[in-house]
């Protein structure tokens, strides 16, 4: 019987239920490196937009499978710079590979992607959109230090009205039960009034501008993202507005944890990596036993 995974397309953390949400992080703990899971299978890396976590993480999470990896990690050396349309360049791509991993700038670039191609297409970002497979290895990392999803009070710090990755993760956060959210960002930069409206009656949540941690479980900090202001003055008058340094990170409990999707440019001081709550870089780690239990269950319908 084929599995309900297999051949499925991963556009927005909307399309989980909080058991598949599970389900992935369950496959991901338990994901072991076979290196014939994925042999003969190839997959199509085609990042529009500059990448190191995510695109290296695919690569190795599908390698370390037996499988391969062609693409590009620039739309400027692929014919779209010659005017080919992002339908024509996925028509393309499905006749060389078994799976697609697209990231755009465009919002909804993934998903129609996903309706043109024949093979499954996971979005690794769409402009502002959402950043699935980021919001599962965050959970990952949540459930890893935290031990359960479920009664956490998580705050998300920054750039709340670009950030898809905070845009992912709130919303994926209506699955679980008595979750407080704290958003904290400058005025400019709230979070976007349609994850308000998701938010709303599944969990509780207040917005502020003062950079206050005191009694939170996790704390998602977010760059201000200069390449999504349309003015550059704009961002000029926010850049920095958040610095979580040791002084700020003395309103934490020893049980909370910090963590980033990363890059980071300054908003989070380097004197914090040695702390205990510091957990971003094993966040990011994260991503390859994610992404093998995601690979092997849209191509193999299960863990090998």
């Amino acid at each position: 019987m084929r599995s309900s995974w297999q051949g499925r397309d991963i556009i927005s953390i909307r399309d989980f239920s909080r058991e598949e949400i599970e389900m992935v992080l369950q496959a991901a703990g338990r994901a072991h490196p076979d290196p014939d899971a994925l042999r003969g299978q190839v997959m199509a890396s085609l990042f529009f937009e500059p990448s190191t976590r995510t695109q290296l993480s695919f690569a190795s999470a599908m390698e370390r499978l037996g499988g391969k990896v062609i693409g590009f990690s620039s739309g400027k050396t692929t014919s779209q710079a010659k005017g080919e349309t992002l339908q024509d360049t996925i028509r393309m791509a499905e006749g060389y590979a078994d799976l697609i991993v697209i990231r755009h700038p465009l919002e909804g670039s993934a998903r129609l992607a996903a309706d043109t191609a024949s093979v499954p297409v996971i979005n690794a970002g769409d402009g502002t959109h959402q950043h699935p497979t980021q919001t599962l290895l965050d959970l990952y990392a949540i459930k890893q230090f935290q031990g359960h999803l479920d009664n956490l009070k998580i705050g998300l710090v920054g750039d709340l009205k670009y950030g898809r990755t905070v845009h992912s993760l709130a919303t994926a956060l209506t699955r679980f039960h008595g979750i407080e959210l704290r958003l904290i960002s400058p005025a400019s930069l709230p979070m976007p009034p349609a994850v308000l409206r998701e938010l709303g009656g599944l969990v509780d949540y207040r917005e502020q501008e003062a950079l206050d941690l005191s009694g939170l479980d996790v704390v998602y900090v977010t760059r201000i993202q200069k390449e999504r202001f349309p003015d550059v003055e704009e961002y000029e008058k926010v850049k920095g507005a958040y610095v979580i340094d040791r002084a700020a990170c003395r309103a934490l409990g020893p049980e909370a944890i910090i963590l980033h999707p990363l890059p980071r440019v300054g908003e989070i001081a380097r004197e914090v990596d040695s702390l205990p709550q510091a957990k971003y870089f094993q966040q990011a780690q994260g991503g390859i036993p994610v992404r093998m239990a995601l690979l092997q269950l849209l191509l193999k319908g299960e863990l090998a």
